[in-house]
């Protein structure tokens, strides 16, 4: 019997009509869907898309929300253990993921391990969630020579960031937005950014003037500062 192959699904923002073709065919035609889980996490990959899915069994993998290395160690190799062990049984496996997968993907951790492995690999880009809030906002990520820097805002390292030439994207940046407001304020870049939250999902908001907020947004947020522009 021949190995199987595992396919990182990237499928897309949040609108299953962003998905693409690629990656629908493959949800059709695989053996099962692995879909990552944590605590409190509402499934919204699957749930994207549940209608090319089916009926397929669902293998779902735990991906606690931590920084504990020995956890998320833990956890990324428990999943790469039980895809491996349906490859070998043959079947084609395909690991959902929000917005591309080579992208603060978590199925990243679990792909590599598998093709560590030795195991065939795939993976089929989707649209990133960056580019589906420029669009829902009206606006180009970069122009002319401008340079782009996606930035982790949970993760960032100092106010040197935002000191960069060209357009910065600050990706989930929900829980710190309220800091993040004061550093873009601070270094004189507010009036040019810009927050989506849950770009092309239910609930949906462009909040143009960032003072208008006085609570932590959700998650799926992104601000996006276009250099020298209001």
């Amino acid at each position: 019997m021949s190995q199987g192959i595992l396919y990182g699904i990237g499928v897309g923002p949040g609108d299953p009509e962003l998905m693409t073709r690629k990656a629908v065919r493959i949800l059709e035609e695989c053996d099962v869907v692995a879909v990552p889980q944590s605590e409190g996490n509402d499934k919204t990959a699957v749930g994207i898309a549940a209608e090319f899915i089916g009926d397929k069994p669902l293998l779902y993998c735990d991906m606690p929300m931590t920084r504990d290395k020995a956890k998320m160690e833990a956890s990324h190799t428990k999943a790469a253990d039980d895809i491996c062990a349906l490859l070998d049984e043959g079947k084609t496996v395909a690991f959902l993921t929000l917005g591309d997968p080579t992208i603060y993907s978590t199925s990243w951790y679990v792909h590599k391990r598998v093709q560590q492995r030795g195991y065939d690999a795939r993976l089929v880009p989707g649209v990133p969630s960056f580019c589906a809030a420029a669009a829902e906002a009206g606006i180009a990520l970069v122009e002319g020579g401008e340079m782009l820097h996606i930035i982790p805002a949970s993760h960032i390292a100092g106010p040197q960031a935002l000191h960069l030439a060209g357009t910065k994207v600050l990706m989930k940046s929900g829980k710190s937005i309220l800091n993040m407001r004061e550093a873009l304020r601070k270094n004189g870049s507010l009036e040019n950014a810009v927050l989506v939250e849950r770009a092309t999902m239910e609930g949906q908001r462009v909040i143009r003037n960032l003072d208008e907020l006085d609570e932590k947004t959700g998650y799926f947020s992104i601000i996006i500062v276009k250099e020298g522009q209001a």
